[in-house]
């Protein structure tokens, strides 16, 4: 009825409704419920967060932060005001293989063989190889952890992912720690990993 009111005049409104005009202007007069301002609040951090997150949040990542601002909000509420409002996660990328392991290069034994436990640093290392979606582009992190520590001991970033950033990822671990030659190196069987010059 209030956004009809400027087509048709309020009294009409309210007799095909089948309401008074007194409870319509007592609607009006009455001041924001305590529910009312507290969904206000929490729709300000929703937006934030949309913006912030670039359009990437759903409702389970949304409900964390007013959570963490001291809000008592649960996921059901933040899902009503982000349909009402019409916030909606943007789906754009899919998801990203990086591993190529169909490849005639040369396949490492696996010596780890599921033993991910460190007695000692610089024993055994591992990588991996992930993408991040940016406004430039994919951009792609390997990244080497010492299995003792969990620490990252190498890393390099790229635009492409090509044997180079493996290389280079390799070459900061090695030249920052020095380990001895007899470390264990693990890694998925993709292509950069098998690569001659790698």
């Amino acid at each position: 009825m209030h956004s009809w009111r400027h087509i048709c005049p309020v009294e009409t409104l309210c007799r095909v409704m089948q309401l008074s005009t007194r409870g319509y202007r007592s609607w009006r007069s009455r001041p924001m419920s305590r529910r009312a301002r507290g969904d206000m609040k929490v729709l300000a951090h929703i937006r934030e967060q949309y913006g912030l997150s670039l359009g990437s949040y759903g409702r389970p990542r949304m409900t964390m932060q007013p959570k963490e601002a001291g809000l008592n909000v649960g996921e059901r509420r933040v899902g009503r005001l982000m349909r009402i409002n019409g916030i909606k996660p943007i789906r754009t990328r899919k998801h990203k293989v990086t591993t190529n392991s169909n490849h005639r290069l040369g396949i490492a034994p696996n010596l780890l063989d599921g033993n991910f436990a460190a007695d000692a640093p610089n024993r055994k290392w591992a990588r991996d190889i992930s993408y991040v979606w940016t406004a430039e582009g994919w951009l792609y992190l390997a990244v080497i952890l010492d299995l003792h520590s969990c620490r990252v001991v190498g890393w390099a970033v790229s635009d492409r992912m090509k044997k180079d950033l493996a290389i280079r990822a390799l070459d900061m671990a090695v030249n920052l720690l020095q380990p001895a030659e007899d470390y264990i190196f693990h890694s998925d069987r993709g292509s950069p990993y098998c690569a001659y010059d790698y």
